[in-house]
Order: structure tokens, then C-alpha cells, then sequence
């Protein structure tokens, strides 16, 4: 005779939790890619940051092809 043993499986709870997250990674990456202008290391190099770019000149042609214009 063969017996069968049923599990009970419970769902993750944590699913909007983590769609958030993926959610806010998008918008904070499409700020870098797309608008950032020396604003994230502004906090670091003060107004220096806004004359290099460095995060826009990194970017440029990923913003191109994502198709933000930027000059």
C-alpha cells in the first residue's frame, strides 16, 4: 500500500515589498541615465560636480540610445 504526504506551500508575503523596491531601482536609474547633471556628486564635490558631469559623461551615449536628448 503507498501513501501519499501533501505539503502546504505558503505564499510570499513579501511580493509588494519587493516590486516596490524593483520599482524605485527603476526611477532612480532613470534619474541617473537620463537627467542627472552633476546633482548626485554635488553632495560630494559641491558646485565643481555641475561643471564635470562625470555621471553624464559616463552615460552619454547610453542616454542617446535610450533616446533622452542632452545638448
Amino acid at each position: 500500500m503507498s501513501t501519499t504526504k501533501q505539503t502546504t506551500v505558503k505564499s510570499f508575503g513579501g511580493l509588494p515589498v519587493a516590486i516596490g523596491f524593483l520599482i524605485a531601482v527603476l526611477v532612480f536609474t532613470m534619474f541617473v541615465v537620463g537627467y542627472d547633471q552633476g546633482q548626485l556628486f554635488s553632495v560630494v564635490e559641491g558646485q565643481s560636480a555641475f561643471d564635470s558631469k562625470w555621471i553624464h559623461e559616463f552615460t552619454h551615449d547610453m542616454r542617446h540610445a535610450a533616446g533622452f536628448p542632452c545638448h
